[in-house]
């Protein structure tokens, strides 16, 4: 355990309270009969008529303090884990809504190893710097610009292509703008919790044809997040799940053949860059497993990306949106504080060493977990489906995959996603603001 680690919690008073004096008496009552005896509440004497109501209301004052303080102490004190309760210290505890985080975890949570790689990648594709034409064409959205035929690629009125072209152009105007607004958008705010359903919802419903209260947007009365985990295949939760009025999917993951196990319906299909990547390959950039009037959100995992975006948005006709980089560093932020901590109360070393453990720049926060914090934000009651796992399960129910990927910290976002089912006041970073909606998991 790294002995730098800051421990939570109020340091005590120097002077001794009358709690430490008396902590050893058994019920309010006797303790409040030693107090008044003793010579800590000596006091001059008083008319005789005066005395016992003044008693009687020390009595009382006490015992409901005293009783108060154990209540505190056994039934809420729990939530503030990380605060130091050790025997012979008196820790006055914070407020019941204020929870204690550890200070040094969300210090370096707050570090982001691969920002200035970011920020030269962008200013790359921003003045140009985007490679040769060999380059170019790795990118599925080329396809559209250059053929199989090589540097001699033309266009389909039969003239040639090159990055200077006016085809390229437009779409390359197009590009440096969307990722531009994106890239100024890349800081940290939590109250960006409150802003996702002016972000995603409103966008759906407009699409939809549903009335929109420009005062008060309503959010989805209940939501099923349905991960992937092949747990769900020992499951029948699929009417369950078409239940709930709002149904996100994960990543363009098969239904077919698994209704009664995942459901049949989809309200929202939340994926990562590099499946639109794969479907930009496809003619109209075809991504529509769940109907071609299924809208997907969309994280960007890499800014190049954006150009995938671009071309396919052009023939999307229900909302294609790119989730909004603050709420992207929000996630990033909690699920490497979840994995501070897990790796600080697991392994006998220090929290410097975490990078190495995780693959430093490379580690990253899954759909499922994103897509979770996104339901959150736009939904009044939340169920999880399909997380979690098992060693006799699959990775995925619709994949043969088995083994996980290493850039994730599954195990802390299950901390996470317990968290926010018994004590969702202690997940960090979010603001004090932002109203919880009750989470249920279903394993």
């Amino acid at each position: 355990m790294l002995e730098s680690v800051e421990d939570e919690g109020y340091v005590s008073k120097s002077k001794p309270s009358i709690w430490e004096i008396y902590s050893d008496y058994d019920s309010p009552k006797t303790l409040a009969h030693n107090i008044i005896r003793s010579t800590a509440f000596s006091s001059p004497p008083m008319k005789r008529s005066v005395r016992p109501v003044f008693s009687l209301l020390l009595v009382i004052v006490v015992a409901a303090t005293f009783g108060c303080r154990v209540a505190i102490r056994n039934g809420f004190g729990s939530i503030y884990s990380e605060g130091d309760y050790s025997i012979g210290k008196v820790v006055p505890l914070p407020p019941l809504d204020l929870p204690v985080f550890n200070s040094t975890l969300i210090r370096l949570a707050e570090v982001d190893v691969g920002e200035a790689q970011l920020k030269k990648e962008v200013e790359q594709l921003m003045e140009g710097g985007y490679g040769s034409v060999a380059r170019l064409r790795t990118f599925a959205t080329w396809r559209r610009f250059f053929s199989s035929g090589g540097i001699r690629a033309r266009t389909s009125r039969g003239m040639p292509v090159s990055p200077r072209s006016p085809e390229f152009s437009k779409v390359w105007s197009k590009f440096r703008r969307c990722l531009g607004d994106w890239f100024r958008k890349n800081r940290f705010q939590p109250g960006v919790m409150e802003e996702l359903v002016e972000l995603v919802k409103v966008p759906i419903d407009k699409h939809n044809g549903l009335f929109v209260d420009a005062k008060k947007k309503r959010k989805y009365s209940s939501c099923a997040v349905v991960g992937n985990s092949g747990i769900l295949l020992g499951k029948e939760y699929g009417n369950l799940i078409d239940s709930h009025e709002g149904v996100i999917r994960l990543n363009n993951a098969r239904i077919e053949t698994y209704q009664k196990n995942v459901g049949s319906k989809t309200s929202l299909s939340f994926v990562n860059s590099n499946i639109l990547h794969l479907c930009a390959r496809r003619d109209d950039c075809y991504c529509h497993p769940y109907g071609t009037n299924t809208p997907i959100v969309m994280y960007m995992c890499q800014p190049a990306q954006f150009l995938d975006y671009v071309v396919c948005n052009s023939s999307h006709k229900p909302p294609l949106i790119v989730t909004d980089p603050r709420f992207d560093m929000l996630c990033a932020r909690i699920v490497k504080y979840y994995s501070l901590k897990r790796f600080a109360d697991s392994r006998n070393k220090t929290l410097e060493q975490w990078n190495s453990a995780h693959g430093g720049s490379m580690f990253h926060y899954s759909s499922g977990m994103q897509a979770v914090m996104l339901a959150l934000g736009v939904c009044d009651r939340v169920s999880l489906f399909g997380f979690g796992k098992s060693t006799d399960a699959k990775h995925h129910y619709h994949t043969n995959q088995k083994a996980e990927l290493t850039l994730h910290d599954y195990l802390a976002e299950y901390d996470f996603y317990n968290d926010l089912v018994k004590r969702p006041r202690v997940v960090p970073f979010i603001s004090n603001n932002f109203h919880f909606p009750p989470v249920v998991i279903h394993r």
